[in-house]
């Protein structure tokens, strides 16, 4: 099946690469001429393990190909997908004006029936407007379906998420087009994927709902770890029995700093954004959002209530994205919190596998340290924000002996606090003593 991908950010060059991998003949189509550059040298302009290889395969045996021609792109494939940007408003509501330039492409240049599948994580009722904006303009001389297919990537693990994924979710109000996006996703069936088949607005609210509910389970276990805090309790503890009842489970309780990315931040907004217009409160996704922003505050206020005037102090910074495994730096907590200690005049170093080149772009004054040790020389405090692999079994003697004073945050309790401290370090965790 020849198919289009309309953008070639995060989600429509994996979408695009993975199809090809499937044996779907791709043609991603982006306006930036030199993105399409570098992809057409196998050249990823973002971290995601795996991507490159695929890319790089399928571009040889001539399945994928990159260019900024959307008309060629659109007149031979018969599934167009839209994976455009949706960034936020002011107000928190999802900017569509990038949907409907893509919508607009499309119908300018359809020459028979389409199936146009919305990718792009967009408030309900998008997609009706996008058929009715598509209708408009070809002035009905052309048969089209739209579809809503949500993408559920987590950055980090996208390939696997999508060459595995929980689920595939398919929302139309036509039996052609689920089964021609049935017959797309054929590979899956292989592996006994659960399909959803549902309307579009069903299936445009299903992935805010995913992300919104994710989020909460995140801010939930970090109120917990405060107060685990105050009363003596361990938060992991409560965490893993929490997670062995079947109605809760394990993913995604795990304190820390606060959740970030591009996708919770924006979509919590946007979710409580979309119910205002309907005059419904949404008072736990209110509070989820409230939430996550006070933990950042609360870990920033950990630092300072323990290291007081930080003036002049060196703190050093372990990790900058809001994951590992991306070099992603969207609503990032290592970025608020540089950001505050910056204004209170601290003297920043910092260390990131994959993104610094992204944080130099953001913070020139902060010192980018050569290798993981090289951080801690002369530094008075460790923050540890980002759980990468690597910082997970640093040989602390030498981190002590680097450093000029032995404050160590850790704020995804990567480390055992006996441990620490009985290497000398005065050792701060999330919800345990």
């Amino acid at each position: 099946m020849n198919i289009a991908i309309i953008g070639s950010g995060y989600v429509g060059l994996v979408t695009g690469a993975c199809f090809a991998e499937f044996g779907a003949t791709v043609h991603c189509v982006d306006n930036d001429e030199g993105k399409i550059g570098m992809l057409n040298n196998g050249v990823i302009p973002f971290y995601e393990p795996n991507l490159s290889e695929i890319v790089i395969r399928n571009l040889k045996e001539k399945r994928l190909r990159f260019s900024t021609d959307t008309s060629e792109a659109v007149r031979s494939s018969q599934v167009i997908f839209i994976a455009v940007g949706t960034p936020p408003n002011e107000d928190g509501s999802a900017d569509l004006r990038f949907i409907f330039q893509a919508a607009s492409d499309i119908a300018k240049n359809m020459d028979s029936y389409k199936v146009v599948a919305t990718k792009s994580t967009v408030p309900v009722g998008t997609g009706k407007k996008v058929k009715e904006f598509i209708r408009k303009e070809t002035n009905g001389r052309v048969d089209f379906d739209v579809v809503s297919n949500p993408e559920f990537l987590r950055e980090g693990a996208a390939v696997e998420d999508f060459m595995r994924p929980d689920r595939i979710v398919i929302g139309a109000d036509s039996e052609k087009a689920i089964s021609i996006m049935k017959d797309l996703y054929r590979p899956l069936y292989l592996i006994e994927t659960p399909f959803v088949i549902t309307n579009i607005e069903t299936s445009e609210l299903i992935k805010y709902a995913s992300n919104a509910f994710l989020a909460t389970k995140i801010s939930f276990i970090n109120e917990m770890a405060n107060l685990c805090e105050l009363v003596n309790a361990d938060v992991h503890d409560v965490a893993r029995a929490m997670g062995l009842d079947g109605r809760i489970g394990k993913k995604f309780l795990h304190p820390g700093p606060g959740y970030g990315g591009s996708c919770f931040p924006k979509d919590t907004r946007a979710l409580k954004t979309l119910a205002s217009e309907y005059n419904l409160d949404l008072n736990l996704i209110s509070a989820t959002i409230k939430t996550n922003e006070r933990q950042k505050n609360l870990m920033l206020q950990k630092i300072l209530n323990t290291m007081g005037d930080v003036k002049g102090k060196s703190i050093a910074f372990l990790g900058l994205s809001f994951k590992p495994n991306t070099d992603d730096l969207r609503e990032a907590p290592a970025l608020y919190l540089i950001e505050e200690l910056l204004k209170r005049e601290a003297s920043i170093k910092a260390f990131d596998p994959v993104s610094m080149d992204n944080a130099k772009r953001l913070f020139e004054s902060v010192y980018y340290a050569k290798d993981v040790y090289d951080v801690f020389v002369g530094a008075d405090a460790v923050v540890l924000v980002t759980e990468w692999n690597q910082f997970r079994n640093l040989n602390m003697n030498k981190v002590k002996s680097l450093m000029r004073a032995s404050l160590f945050f850790d704020l995804r309790n990567v480390y055992e606090s006996s441990k620490m401290r009985k290497l000398g370090f005065s050792y701060y965790s999330v919800g345990r003593l």
